[in-house]
């Protein structure tokens, strides 16, 4: 194998090895959008729990007796 053919075969897996770097940059990219969009909506669940829970607590009184007794 002549040092051409040596320099033809690194360039090659060079160019190989940059193409699979693109491709995981994006699958990152795409995946860290998809984290960021859950962990938004798994915010916005948890204040939604708060909320119904708050509200829940402050309609029952605590002394007043249910009504199938």
């Amino acid at each position: 194998m002549t040092i051409e053919d040596q320099l033809i075969a690194i360039e090659s897996k060079l160019a190989h090895q940059e193409y699979l770097v693109e491709v995981l940059n994006k699958t990152v990219y795409q995946q860290q959008k998809q984290i960021d969009e859950l962990d938004n909506l798994s915010k916005a669940l948890a204040k939604r729990l708060g909320d119904l829970q708050a509200r829940e607590s402050d309609a029952m009184l605590p002394h007043e007796k249910p009504p199938h007794y």
